[in-house]
């Protein structure tokens, strides 16, 4: 069995009250961080942004034993979040959170990585208008796949997407078509993409789990190894 390489940390809505509880609640984040996190008006919402950055110390404490109140972070020129100072280990991590779940995953080895959470089948509105951001690749495969199946492949073509992009730090500025992804199905996901050198998805790992009927999520790893995503799910 492959050694993982990246741990993926998952978080249900239904036990963020318990563990934002149990980490130490705001008290635990930096000034700059609780003020991020307060400028969020939704209660709702505002509780998923404080579990998420509990949650990303909670993984990175997991991974080197290092107590929860002894993360400081910086943030990139692309916007996302680092560890400082950095660790032995050069641990990167990726948070997202949808309805009903926030995700982290953590690499070591200064790895960038990336996640993406959504709910899973894709709407009404996502089904009518998503695929004609798509590239020609995806969207001749996704004309074979059942019309009951299409709405849970546009919803993992899409989460499949934004955690490239995230890794790549790019975010949607990219043009969505110039990215494709084909083998949803097949068991090996691969990646094309118009401004890598071909094959592209030699130097990336794409994982894309179910953790329940209504989510989806994917991750990306550069450098990762197949089979090597280990999967926490809190609560469970």
């Amino acid at each position: 069995m492959p050694t993982p390489d990246r741990h993926l940390w998952l978080l249900p809505d239904s036990a963020a009250d318990a563990f934002i509880a149990r980490t130490g609640g705001p008290a635990l984040l930096d000034p700059a961080e609780r003020a991020r996190c307060e400028r969020v008006l939704a209660p709702r919402e505002r509780r998923r942004r404080l579990a998420a950055r509990l949650l990303a110390r909670h993984a990175l404490s997991s991974r080197t034993g290092r107590p929860l109140n002894s993360w400081r972070f910086h943030t990139t020129s692309d916007g996302r979040p680092e560890p400082e100072p950095s660790t032995d280990h050069r641990l990167r991590f990726n948070l997202s959170h949808t309805d009903g779940l926030t995700a982290c995953v953590v690499t070591d080895g200064g790895r960038t990585c990336g996640v993406d959470a959504e709910r899973s089948p894709a709407g009404a509105d996502a089904v009518a208008h998503l695929p004609r951001f798509f590239a020609d690749r995806e969207r001749t495969e996704l004309a074979t796949v059942p019309d009951a199946d299409r709405p849970g492949h546009i919803a993992a073509y899409w989460v499949l997407k934004e955690a490239y992009l995230k890794a790549l730090g790019t975010g949607l500025r990219r043009d969505l078509s110039t990215i494709a992804f084909t083998g949803l199905t097949g068991g090996h996901i691969r990646l094309y993409d118009t401004d890598q050198p071909q094959p592209a998805d030699d130097r990336w790992q794409f994982d894309l789990i179910h953790p329940s009927p209504g989510h989806v999520v994917a991750v990306a790893a550069e450098g990762g190894a197949p089979g090597g995503l280990f999967t926490t799910t809190l609560g469970d």
